[in-house]
């Protein structure tokens, strides 16, 4: 009877052992998974910095453009700037004391 218990036992260790190669190794894959998505993750953050500061850099050209085209608007018509500047107040005085 004691061949038959520590075949048995020797069966529960063997199988406790597979088991925990087998944890081991979905361990390991997915320590493995997780490097690869974080790169991944950290490539397109770097992607995303770039057309980020790519469209950073055509709105501030747009943005240098417009006010170009604003000042010289001002100077090639000063009294048209006036009323414009005075109607855009009148307007905001207006809108602004409502009760």
């Amino acid at each position: 009877m004691a061949t038959a218990t520590d075949k048995s036992t020797n069966a529960k260790q063997q199988e406790l052992d597979s088991g925990k190669e087998a944890v081991q190794a979905a361990y390991h894959n997915m320590m493995e998974a997780q490097e690869h998505f974080r790169h991944a993750a950290e490539a397109a953050g770097v992607d995303l910095k770039h057309d980020a500061v790519a469209h950073l850099r055509r709105g501030k050209d747009n943005a240098d453009a417009v006010g170009q085209d604003l000042e010289r608007f001002v100077h090639e018509k000063p009294l048209a700037t006036l009323g414009l500047a005075f109607v855009t107040g009148l307007l905001a005085a207006q809108l602004l004391s409502r009760k």
